[in-house]
């Protein structure tokens, strides 16, 4: 039985190059296109290894900047044939233009009450529909800082997905699930949790370019495909490829990002990459487990990240 694999990249403006107050054409070139290794690069790859990714598109910068940014990015996406689904940072709401981020909104979804979260997500799905893309039927909040009433704000709007809950972020992701939840679950929606592996014994590690080494992705995917898992969730962002100011390719993440798509184009048949536009047929009463703690793996992969951090995260 095939494991399908939700390949997802959360697309926004980052807050850091609004708060740094740089103009529009910057903060759209650093967030989405930066360093020439943004959006359009990560959709050259995944056609070419045939691959379907699901792009989470935060539209609230149009209430500071206009839909102009937010219809960019979603013609950028569906252009290349895949889909968009909604994403959200709420700070958006009390934003200014210009201001260097001295105004804003609450910053977490589970700040708001269940009235004001299901504003917020009408607005949103307003938003986004504006800008060019279809209703969506999935949501990631952002930062994860979801909860349970975020989730009955969402069906209520005829949401069919949510994917917030991650178990290395319970500072913040606050569904109602155990941490090493990654397994697709009936909670008020269908939850498809962010994939996590066990970096050391009860800690969780996000399945994200950014935090696991190519031999770690590797290993989860066969992990995922020995047991027989019911999906496995994979983040990654716009601007992820690139260092934090958006002036250089991070060359170890790049490398990451091309691994896995050779890795996932050539296991199609037992890794199929879906849309959730594509509702595949998902088991909702597995209890998958996160692939186990490797001291190996773990010290490879702090070894690659101290590179990453004092090398590849330089600016030009």
């Amino acid at each position: 039985m095939a494991t399908p694999v939700f390949l997802t990249v959360d697309t926004e403006f980052a807050w850091r190059h609004h708060a740094a107050g740089l103009d529009l054409d910057t903060i759209y070139t650093r967030s989405l296109e930066p360093a020439g290794v943004g959006l359009s690069y990560q959709l050259e790859r995944l056609a070419e290894h045939g691959l379907k990714a699901c792009f989470f598109v935060d539209p609230m910068p149009a209430l500071v900047f206009g839909l102009g940014p937010v219809k960019r990015m979603v013609d950028t996406i569906l252009g290349a044939g895949q889909e968009v689904q909604l994403h959200m940072h709420p700070n958006w709401t009390g934003a200014t233009a210009g201001d260097r981020a001295a105004s804003y909104g609450r910053f977490q979804m589970y700040e708001y009450t269940l009235d004001e979260q299901i504003a917020l997500l009408r607005g949103a799905t307003d938003l986004l529909v504006a800008a060019g893309a279809p209703h969506p039927i999935a949501f990631r909040a952002g930062g994860y800082a979801a909860n349970d009433d975020t989730l009955r704000a969402l069906a209520s709007l005829g949401f069919v997905y949510d994917s917030s809950h991650n178990g290395c972020e319970r500072e913040e992701s606050r569904i109602g699930l155990a941490p090493d939840r990654i397994a697709p679950v009936a909670h008020h929606l269908i939850e498809v949790p962010v994939s996590v592996i066990e970096d050391a014994p009860g800690l969780w590690r996000t399945f994200q370019l950014c935090a696991l080494s190519s031999a770690e992705a590797a290993a989860a995917l066969d992990h995922a495909v020995a047991e027989r898992h019911a999906a496995v969730t994979i983040v990654s962002h716009g601007f992820e490829l690139a260092n934090r100011l958006g002036t250089r390719a991070n060359g170890v993440h790049v490398r990451r990002f091309d691994t896995l798509c050779r890795l996932l184009g050539a296991r199609t048949a037992e890794l199929p990459t879906m849309h959730f536009a594509d509702r595949p047929v998902l088991r909702l009463d597995a209890d998958d487990r996160p692939l186990g703690a490797n001291a190996l793996r773990r010290r490879l992969r702090q070894a690659e990240q101290l590179w990453s951090n004092w090398v590849a995260e330089r600016a030009a």
